[in-house]
């Protein structure tokens, strides 16, 4: 989402440029593994978090993952054995698992399963589930934190953890410090934009630099991620990480 002024290739250079210490790819299957693992080896980078999606999510119409769309695990089987390949190849930390469309018992049931079968497939690999809401993603499965602890803990696997995004939680629970004081200790990896509009994390309806000094001074050790849309050139708009 960031540095889309580069092809994807250039990014991980201009990211080590502006200062960055790790990257996400959230969607690289449209690039050689090699051509990019090369890119990342230049800019010594390491690749922090992939999404796990269905082959097509480049397709504005296609769907956002289906993890948790019954009658489709065996979709999400080939799906998630291809992100494996990817994420082997390329080092990345994190795979972040995607819910898709879909509502109620059995969904949920399906999720589960689904997320139980991955985490015995690749117990080496860490895994992640993120709540996303409703107004950018509708009818997303997971899209409540109290849903996705529930969910974590009927899978009850050591390398599944929570991707808290503080963009969607602002925008589903409209507090971001009470959610995360209610679900840190399962989460793993942080993401952060500006709220209404994901821009630059700084300003807007969000209290990031409080949110920032919450993190340092509780000791969080993972990654915060910048997942916005630039307003302008992303390095216009750096000054946040400052």
């Amino acid at each position: 989402m960031l540095f889309t002024e580069y092809p994807l290739l250039e990014r991980p250079r201009a990211a080590a440029a502006a200062g960055f210490e790790a990257v996400e790819i959230l969607f690289p299957y449209d690039e050689n593994a090699a051509a990019l693992g090369t890119a990342l080896a230049r800019a010594k980078l390491p690749l922090a978090l992939i999404n796990c999606p269905p082959p097509n999510y480049a397709d504005p119409d296609g769907p956002r993952g289906f993890a948790a769309v019954p009658g489709e695990a065996a979709r999400f089987q080939q799906a998630f054995r291809r992100t494996l390949r990817y994420a082997g190849a390329l080092g990345a930390e994190f795979v972040h698992i995607m819910a898709g469309v879909a509502e109620g018992a059995a969904a949920k049931t399906c999720f589960i399963d689904n997320l139980r079968w991955a985490a015995a497939q690749a117990p080496k690999q860490k895994l992640t589930i993120e709540p996303i809401n409703a107004g950018d993603m509708p009818g997303y499965f997971l899209d409540d934190f109290d849903l996705a602890l529930e969910v974590l803990d009927a899978v009850d696997a050591p390398n599944l953890f929570l991707q808290f995004d503080a963009y969607h939680a602002e925008k589903i629970t409209g507090d971001v410090a009470d959610t995360w004081a209610r679900v840190k200790h399962r989460v793993a990896h942080v993401q952060v934009g500006g709220v209404p509009d994901r821009h630059e994390p700084a300003g807007g309806d969000c209290d990031y630099p409080a949110f920032f000094a919450r993190l340092d001074a509780e000791g969080y050790r993972g990654w915060v991620s910048g997942e916005y849309r630039p307003a302008t050139r992303t390095e216009d708009g750096l000054d946040w990480i400052r």
